[in-house]
């Protein structure tokens, strides 16, 4: 219903929405926490006109209607503050006497969510539950004789990769010998958390992201690293020891290089990797955006821009005419602005012309690694049309990348990283390690994280998911302190150290049967398989059911 009371073309009910808030009126105390904790306005507490029927108790008088008023809860209709199912209501009331429904109908709002002749924007993941190639692989290869030194449950191992250009053992020698420049490689843990910027994520969830990192280095020993994203660093990181934890990723809008820059002097380590963004997972060939609900004073400083405008990355780098130039050349300046000693590689989307860029790689001598990111990935503003028809699974084309370095015998030479949807059943290590087996060299994981470290409320099922417009409940993706300070950065980064354990303790124990103890096993196809024919053929692993 309109506000003037009449019914319009593009009224909506309750029942056109994808979630319906159920509210008790009889254990509902009127304290107004719901609303006030509602991060998109979907309830209001107000005064509505009640119709009391009376009976007289002859026959004289006819049957009359009073009209009171009650106060209570009422969800509203419209678009713009449609419920969006997070249950922030459920978890503040004191009575339990609200909680968000899904709609049995919810395929009705999706032709008025284009207001404006503006396509919707969506922050999360695509729409499409259950499981997916990944969760189906299983470990077939299990060693029969016992061995105490492959027991991940009574003795210690330790699982590195390794990012950087792996030089093969004749040219290394003849480096070694000639006194040539080699190229820099880190020992790391296989799990990359990224690449989520500063400005996607409040600043009080990258610090406890950023704590967590330091601890499990400095105290645990884990050499994790943390990609940037697009958007700089605090100057603070930059110039401190907890630099060489870091990925820096440059983009093609070039956000908070200007910061970087300046800071290089200043800097009193190297960061561990430099990493070239030409692609994500969840909008292939679209730049980035950060809308510019998130661009407060603090994001524009840090990115050199104006306050409170949208800030979309160009699909391209556009001083660059086409990906093969762009690579050469980014890469070649990358590694010339810290004296070619910290590893440089691209990121891309997983899509069918990735071999050709991991072609190109192969024959540039400053090129560290390629990082892939598949059509599940993605916490940004993305277009629904990008993230639900748009994309290329992750597994099939690491195994693609992997199977064309074999064939010019180059697979132990340049690391693959995968990213895109690991994890996104709560599979973790499961995922992590099948795609290792299909010839990755670690993976990339951020979704996930949020929803370990800080209980993250959005779903496959489109719960939540307004990341974009910095409105997250819980203060994740907002940069608004009245949202982000519901954030404890200290209990983010203990929740992830205890991820980081348990991802480090199951994919120990997927590895050790296998044989391995000190080795990752980088494109051990023949120990894993699938109850799924087709799969099996595309991956090139055994058919087992």
């Amino acid at each position: 219903m309109e506000p003037d009371g009449q019914l319009k073309p593009s009224t909506l009910s309750t029942k056109d929405l994808p979630w319906q808030v159920l509210w008790n009126k009889e254990t509902c105390t009127l304290c107004g926490r719901c609303t006030a904790v509602c991060p998109v306005q979907a309830i209001e507490l107000g005064v509505h006109r009640k119709r009391i029927l009376q009976v007289p108790m002859g026959l004289v008088e006819k049957p009359g209607n009073v009209f009171g008023v009650y106060h209570g809860i009422r969800q509203r209709t419209d678009v713009a503050h449609a419920c969006i199912g997070c249950g922030m209501c459920d978890m503040v009331c004191p009575n339990h006497a609200i909680l968000p429904v899904h709609n049995d109908e919810p395929d009705k709002l999706r032709f008025h969510i284009n207001q404006g002749g503006i396509p919707r924007r969506r922050g999360g993941r695509r729409n499409m539950p259950g499981p997916n190639v990944l969760d189906q692989i299983k470990f077939v290869r299990i060693s029969m004789l016992t061995d105490p030194a492959l027991d991940a449950g009574r003795h210690e191992f330790e699982l590195r990769t390794l990012l950087g250009r792996i030089l093969p053992p004749e040219e290394a020698l003849r480096v070694t010998r000639e006194g040539g420049w080699v190229p820099p490689v880190r020992e790391i843990y296989p799990l990359i958390l990224g690449s989520m910027s500063f400005g996607a994520l409040s600043p009080t969830m990258w610090e406890g992201l950023q704590m967590g990192i330091a601890y499990l280095n400095e105290e645990l020993g884990i050499p994790i690293r943390f990609a940037t994203g697009e958007g700089g660093c605090p100057p603070r990181l930059l110039r401190s020891r907890f630099l060489k934890y870091i990925i820096l990723q440059i983009a093609s809008g070039y956000f908070g290089w200007d910061e970087i820059i300046h800071a290089l002097p200043e800097m009193k380590e190297d960061p561990c990797a430099i990493e070239i963004k030409y692609g994500q997972g969840a909008k292939p060939g679209d730049g980035g955006l950060l809308m510019w609900y998130k661009v407060n004073r603090l994001i524009a400083a840090i990115r050199g821009v104006p306050q409170g405008v949208n800030l979309p990355s160009p699909p391209t780098h556009q001083t660059k005419y086409s990906i093969e130039e762009a690579v050469a050349k980014m890469i070649q300046s990358m590694s010339m602005a810290w004296g070619f000693r910290v590893p440089v590689y691209p990121k891309i989307s997983a899509t069918s012309t990735a071999l050709a860029v991991l072609n190109n790689l192969t024959r540039n001598p400053y090129a560290s690694a390629l990082v892939m990111d598949g059509e599940d990935g993605g916490t940004g503003a993305a277009y629904n049309v990008s993230m639900d028809h748009m994309g290329h699974p992750i597994a099939g084309i690491v195994r693609d990348a992997y199977l064309n370095l074999v064939k010019i015998g180059k697979q132990n030479e340049i690391p693959i990283f995968a990213g895109g949807g690991v994890g996104k059943n709560g599979n973790l290590a499961a995922n992590a390690a099948a795609l290792i087996m299909l010839g990755a060299s670690g993976v990339q994981v951020g979704k996930y994280i949020m929803q370990a470290t800080a209980g993250c409320l959005g779903s496959e099922t489109d719960r939540c998911n307004i990341c974009n417009i910095g409105l997250c409940p819980k203060g994740i993706t907002s940069q608004d302190p009245r949202l982000y300070r519901r954030i404890d950065p200290e209990k983010v980064a203990e929740r992830l150290v205890e991820t980081v354990l348990s991802f480090d303790q199951e994919l120990k124990k997927i590895v050790a049967p296998l044989g391995r103890s000190t080795s990752l096993p980088i494109g051990m196809s023949d120990a894993i398989g699938i109850a799924d024919r087709a799969a099996a053929e595309r991956l090139g692993i055994r058919y087992v059911i």
